[in-house]
Formats: structure tokens, sequence, C-alpha cells
């Protein structure tokens, strides 16, 4: 191993060469495909050589358009769909329906923010954007790298290094109609082998706004330092922490979502959520041509609501809802080792990951008093006396424990073939808190699943700037802790898995100023783990489910002189190939509910003078069906957004976002409990979360760095 004399470049030529899963510098000759990705195979590789799908917002664009929502930044991927549901929470679609389903990795710096069997489709409100100098999205099976969840696919969040001079900037935003405001801040430097970087944002929602009990506050820091132990060796530590205190504002029956689409029925309903994620990573040269990265990491999640989804059951004034609180605090270790090698320009990415969680849950019955004129549902007492059925008290130990290994080798000029798998372990120790029974849940109990994901993939250049790629891979998810015990009796459940199989091609036109990346790609599911009703109000989940979703993805960028633009598309079907809801119902055939057909979104841009740009955005979603039956449809919507900014001397920027700019009456997401038998009645079926009308965002920067 090399020494390093001098600290301050030991520091920086660490940076350079062994954090590579940031960058990399291996090309002899520039190449319009050499835009490197970490996601497809754990380590830095080219584009060009990753056989999947994957889409990039890089730190340039994180920087200039100043998102407000996760949404802003990864739908502008081809083939992903974000849905809003407010302040911050969210459901996910990504070669799959929008849906609150564990059929998604979310990860940071590679390391999963959440274990398996305690996914929530919130998730993404636990990352701090602020503090990410990138994101990666691996559309598509991606089990054989990142273990289970990993169907549709996995959303990668690099932290930002630290910066070599100093560093340091300070924003202020505010939307009036949104009621929103939010403060920025950030400071980096580096003092001979030492690097830091902060990066915090705090935001607030009054109650004062177009929507009726919606306010939030978020406070949200990501602190990251970096040591250099010599040139080929680094020693790196993050420390993430939110803080969301959010009213949950519900959604709308058919009437008030189309005649006062600002109301809430709720008055007390809340999420709030506290996590912390702690990691401290080595990477270093351990071989010829070899590194190695060993990273220890642990959370800390508390998840406590009074969720609007659960008040039900309303006769007059009484209605029925829950509390609940689920707690995460994990331990974890990861392993990997990269080696080149000389034959056949070979590598070999392999390593293990361990995680052990414990995960407390409890939840309490309440009693909601409603006032029946206005809907709206005005205070709540515990009710476990009067109704003890669906009390829980339990604990869930979780134990992960995976080997998964790449081989990655050329045995021809312009063939690249890789072949790879994981072996997943895993086990749920569970213990009652309770008396096991009708009331209060399964007797203790401890089970074991496990699972090998493999997966096969090529490229093949076809020149400097064109690729074409196939893969098959498989995905996997295991039953969720709350599938399992969340009621009186434990059902036989298995994993459910996905096989994942496409094509694409990338290429770049007009020296690299135009750029195109597609894929054709069908998932297919089974062993689903659905609901079957057994008898009108009882209910089991079972393995019974099979699913196929196919699709078309397309993305455009294009970048030159005074103009840049992109787009990206994706044409979808998403099907039960099997799904027998009941010994009646039968929704084999069926379009899958909340699954756009198309999605779409478009911008361009114009720099009119030194230090300015205005771009025009368009977003729109095709109409679904929403419900299994196929009978109740969403038309579906088209937005306009307007995003300006001026550079200003001396490290200024004002900028202004326009968001809706036509006010259109839309839902963000929209379904119906019409099970295509019986009475139809869209005012008591029908439900949407409603998108937000005509805004406008005005922010002031100041940054000031030192490399300028």
């Amino acid at each position: 191993m090399k020494t390093c004399s001098n600290k301050a470049g030991c520091f920086a030529l660490s940076l350079l060469t062994v954090a590579v899963s940031q960058a990399v510098y291996a090309a002899e000759e520039p190449q319009l495909m050499e835009e490197v990705v970490v996601s497809g195979s754990r380590t830095a590789t080219k584009l060009s050589e990753t056989p999947m799908a994957i889409g990039v917002v890089a730190d340039k664009a994180l920087k200039r358009d100043k998102p407000k929502t996760m949404g802003e930044v990864i739908n502008r991927i081809a083939g992903v769909s974000w849905n809003d549901l407010g302040n911050e929470q969210h459901t996910m679609g990504i070669r799959q329906p929008n849906s609150a389903n564990a059929v998604y990795q979310y990860l940071e710096d590679g390391i999963p923010i959440r274990p398996l069997g305690v996914f929530n489709h919130n998730s993404l409100n636990e990352m701090n954007l602020a503090g990410s100098e990138s994101v990666e999205v691996v559309k598509g099976a991606a089990s054989s790298l990142y273990g289970s969840n990993a169907v549709g696919g996995a959303v990668n969040f690099m932290t930002a290094r630290p910066s070599l001079t100093p560093y340091a900037s300070v924003g202020l935003r505010n939307d009036n109609t949104a009621g929103f405001s939010r403060l920025d801040t950030g400071a980096s430097n580096s003092w001979g082998s030492f690097g830091a970087r902060f990066s915090h944002y705090s935001s607030r929602r009054s109650a004062n706004n177009w929507q009726n009990y919606s306010n939030a506050s978020k406070d949200s820091f990501t602190l990251r330092g970096d040591y250099a132990l010599s040139a080929s060796s680094l020693v790196h530590a993050t420390l993430t922490h939110n803080n969301l205190d959010s009213a949950m504002t519900g959604s709308l029956f058919e009437n008030d979502y189309q005649t006062r689409p600002g109301y809430s029925y709720n008055s007390f309903t809340y999420r709030k959520d506290k996590t912390t994620r702690m990691n401290v990573a080595w990477e270093g040269e351990t071989t010829h041509n070899g590194q190695t990265s060993v990273t220890v990491f642990a959370r800390q999640n508390d998840h406590g609501q009074i969720p609007s989804y659960t008040i039900s059951g309303c006769v007059g004034a009484a209605c029925k809802g829950t509390i609940n609180n689920n707690h995460v605090s994990s331990l974890g270790l990861d392993v990997k080792h990269n080696q080149e090698f000389d034959w056949l320009a070979s590598r070999l990415v392999a390593g293990m990951y361990y995680d052990q969680t414990s995960n407390p849950y409890v939840s309490d019955n309440l009693k909601i008093v409603r006032d029946v004129p206005s809907g709206r549902y005005i205070s709540y007492t515990l009710n476990n006396i009067l109704n003890p059925k669906g009390v829980r008290n339990y604990q869930t130990d979780i134990k992960n424990t995976a080997l998964f290994g790449q081989f990655e080798l050329s045995p021809v000029e312009k063939l690249r073939v890789v072949l790879g798998g994981r072996s997943d372990s895993i086990n749920y120790n569970y213990k009652n808190n309770l008396t096991p029974g009708i009331n209060f849940g399964a007797a203790n109990e401890s089970r074991s699943f496990s699972h090998f994901s493999p997966k096969l993939g090529a490229t093949y250049t076809l020149s400097k700037d064109t690729s074409l790629y196939t893969n098959i891979s498989e995905g996997f998810t295991p039953p969720e802790v709350s599938q399992l015990y969340g009621t009186n009796n434990v059902p036989n459940l298995k994993p459910a898995t996905y096989n994942n199989y496409e094509i694409g091609m990338r290429s770049a036109f007009l020296d690299g100023a135009l750029k195109l990346d597609s894929a054709l790609y069908r998932l297919d599911g089974r062993d689903t783990i659905v609901s079957y009703t057994i008898t009108p109000g009882v209910s089991e989940n079972r393995n019974a489910g099979r699913t196929r979703s196919s699709g078309l993805e397309l993305g455009l960028g294009w970048e030159a002189g005074a103009f840049d633009a992109r787009f990206g598309t994706t044409i979808a079907s998403h099907r039960f190939v099997q799904y027998q809801a009941s010994g009646t119902l039968d929704y084999s055939g069926k379009e899958m509910p909340q699954a756009p057909s198309n999605i779409t979104t478009a911008e361009i841009g114009y720099k009119p003078v030194q230090g300015a740009r205005v771009a025009l955005e368009l977003v729109n979603q095709g109409e679904y069906w929403m419900n299994n039956a196929n009978t109740v449809r969403y038309s579906g919507h088209t937005l306009f957004n307007l995003r300006g900014s001026y550079a200003f001397a001396h490290g200024w920027e004002a900028w202004l976002q326009g968001r809706n700019l036509t006010d259109k009456h839309y839902s963000d997401s929209a379904s119906s409990s019409y099970s295509g038998v019986g009475a139809y009645t869209a005012n008591t079926q029908n439900q949407y979360t409603v998108g937000a009308p005509r805004s406008l965002m005005v922010g002031l920067n100041y940054t000031f760095d030192g490399k300028k």
C-alpha cells in the first residue's frame, strides 16, 4: 500500500481513488457514454457497461432546481411515479402501480434506510434531500444486490462529500398559497486529512393555507466527516436525523372532492416520524487491484400516528379508529470487496450483509365522535375495554443475513457479461406482550425464510456512444411483520417472487448534446400476498396472486448552448394474471388499480443571459382504474410548472417556482372500494387525495464557495 507524505494531497487523492462509490476516472480516452453509476453493481461502473435500467439525478440538477418534494426529483426519471399525499407523505410506482406495497428498497449510500419486514410507503420522508449530492434509481428487480423488496426498483441517495475548500450556503423560500416556508443551511471544508460537511433544512407549513388541517413541520440534517488514513484508505462517517410532525389531512369522498377540495374531515389525525441513522465506513486497497469496504450502521426510528385511513364503521356520530406506534432499533454490518482481474478484464464484487432489528409495535382502538352535518371527526377516546378486538402489543426481533456476489467479464471485445446472485436468510422472533387470542393476537413463535435471487445480464457496445443491454433478474418480498402478526392466526405465507426481463439501449447524438435512454421490460410476480375474504368481514392473507407488469420507458436529455430539455415517458400495462379475492370475486385478467397506462414529464429551459434560466415543465398522468373490478376510472391530468432563477454577483441567487399554472383541479391519488358487485355509490366508495392549486414559491440563496 502506498504512503502519502502530503496530508492535503492525501485527502484529495483518497477522495478520488478510494471513495469509488462516488467517482471513477478510468477511461484513457474521453467517451460520450462514460457516465458512471454506483447502484448497478455496488461499485463505480460505467453506465455503458451496466445491464439494467438506471436513472440518475445529479448534483447540478438538485442545486439548480431546488425541489420542494422528493417527487420533483425522481419523477423526471422515465418510469418513476412518486404520488404526493401531503407533507412528504407519499406512495410509489416504479414498474408497479402506485401503492403502499413493500416492493421498493430505499437506500442511503447503498445501505437500506429500513430493515426488511417493516416497510413504510412514506419512508422517503425519512431522507434529507439537502444532504444528497445525487440520486440513482434502479428500475426493475435488484434483489441480487440489495435483497428483499428491491422488486419494482431501488432508490439510492448519495450523501454529499466534504468540499476541499471552504463552502457555506443559506437559503430561504416561501409559498403563501401552501402556507409553506423553509430554511436551508450548509457548510463544508477540509483541513489536511479531514473533511466535513453539514447539510440542513427546516420546513414549516402553517394552518393558514388552501387546505384545511394540513399543518406540518420537519427538521432534517446530515453530518458527514471523511478522514484519509493514506492515499488509498479512507474512513467516513455519516449521521442523518429527521423529525417530521404532520397533520394527516386524509382523502375526500366524491362530492367534497368536486365541490370543496380544500376541505378535510379530520381535526386530530397525525403522523410523527423521528428517524436517526448513523454509519461508519472504512474503504481501502487490501489487495493488488482490489478494494474492500466495511460499513457499520445503526438506525433508530419512531413512527407514531392516528391514521386517517383507519377511521371507519361510522354509525351516526360514532366511528372507529386506531392509534399506534411502530419503533425500529437496528444494528448492522455490510462488507464488500471489489477485485479486478487481468483475465478477460473481469471483476468480482462480493460481500456479506447482517442486519439485526428490534421492532416493538403497539396499537389501541379509538372511539371517534363525528359531526354528522359536516362529516368532520371532532374528538376521540380510547376504546379498548368496550372494543378489545384488534388491540396489539408485541415485539418482533428481525435478523437478516446475506451473502452476495457479482462476476463481470468481457469474453469478446465490446461484450460485457454480468452474473450475480444473493442468498438471504431471514428470521422473525415474535413475542406477544398480551394474552394471545381472538382479541389480542397470535401466540409467541419464531419462523424463518430463505431465498436466493439470481441475475444474468450483458451489454454490447455498438460504438463509442451507443450500447445495448439485456437483463434477467429476480426480486423477492418476504411477508411483512404486519401481514403475519396483524391477526389472531398467523397465516402460512412464503416470499413472493418477481422475475424481471428487460432489453434497453443507451445512445448519444450530436457530439453528446442529445442522449437517449430506453428500456422494454416485463415483470412477472408469483405468490403475491393478497387479502382473501373468507366470509363478509373475515379475511386472511394468502400467497394467491400472480401479476404481470410490462412497458416501454423512454428518456431523452438535450443540452446545447442557451437551451436544454428533457423528456421522460413510460407506456405500461399492469395486470392481475390471477387474483381470486373471495369465493365469488375473481379479478384475474383485470388491470391493477392506480396504474396509469402512460406517465410523461418534459421540460425545456432557456438561458437568456449569463446566470439566468427559465424553464417550463409538463407533467402528464394518464387515466387509470380506481378499483380492482375495473368499473370506476380516474381520467388523468396534465399540469404545467414554471421555474426561473437569476444568479447575481458575489454568491446571491433569486428564484421562483410556479406550480400548476393553469390551476387544474386534479387528484394525486384516486381509489374506489366498489367491488364491482352490488350497488355503486360514488360518494361513499370513491376517495381522492386532492392535488394542490396554482401556487408561487419565491426563494433567495447565498453561497460562499472557496474554489471559485
